[in-house]
């Protein structure tokens, strides 16, 4: 299946290269882009893209808040794609807030090209992607700017299993299912599982979003060990 791709970037170099480099795939179809958060939403609800990357700083209206527009649409528009947001730091301040409106993950600008079409194919099957570096830092930033854990997230982690808990914690640390498979001697089919079960119980959509209920129930301590 193809996938149907929009890039959104304010920067005309940037924007076509990164079409032309997703273009070259065999499955990846770049179904428009555009200059700006306003024009990227409306692009993005005509032709029904799988994957939109988002710049995270543009005018007009900036990445942050299109995803949100994208992700939380009006009564009557159905379609919600997958959005992977695109940074030049791997500190930003817009990183907890766009996963907070369902970004799927982060990715910085000058990712190789094989990171950029890996992100893409792992967006739109459904996973998350966050870049270690980001999921490492944004566990940092949120203890230091949130320190206390907000009380609804840490009761919905109340229908947890201890096993379930254990692998939330090492999803929020930027482990993949093969990793988490390792660290629990279990098999990788065990931990997908776990993973469906905590999307269910926390009424996450995807991978990013159970980094954030992590973060927001406090079950993250800043300065551990992966």
């Amino acid at each position: 299946m193809t996938i149907r791709v929009v890039v959104v970037d304010d920067q005309d170099m940037v924007r076509s290269g990164f079409a032309a480099l997703l273009s070259a795939q065999s499955d990846i179809d770049v179904v428009g882009d555009a200059p700006n958060g306003r024009l990227g939403v409306e692009v993005g609800r005509s032709t029904h893209p799988d994957v939109v990357l988002m710049d995270v700083r543009m005018p007009e209206m900036d990445g942050l808040e299109a995803t949100r527009r994208l992700l939380d649409p009006p009564p009557g528009v159905t379609h919600r794609p997958k959005v992977l947001m695109l940074t030049t730091f791997d500190i930003d301040d817009y990183v907890y807030e766009a996963l907070h409106a369902g970004a799927s993950g982060f990715l910085l600008k000058d990712a190789p090209v094989a990171e950029l079409v890996q992100a893409v194919r792992v967006i739109a099957a459904g996973d998350a992607l966050l870049a270690p570096s980001v999921t490492r830092r944004l566990i940092e930033d949120v203890a230091r700017r949130r320190p206390v854990p907000r009380r609804d997230a840490r009761l919905r982690l109340n229908g947890l299993t201890p096993r379930e808990t254990e692998v939330l914690l090492l999803v929020a640390r930027g482990l993949s299912n093969t990793e988490i498979a390792a660290r629990l001697v279990v098999a990788e089919q065990t931990v997908k599982t776990h993973m469906t079960r905590l999307l269910a119980k926390l009424g996450a959509r995807d991978r990013a979003q159970l980094v954030v209920h992590a973060y927001e129930s406090g079950i993250v301590v800043p300065g551990t060990p992966a």
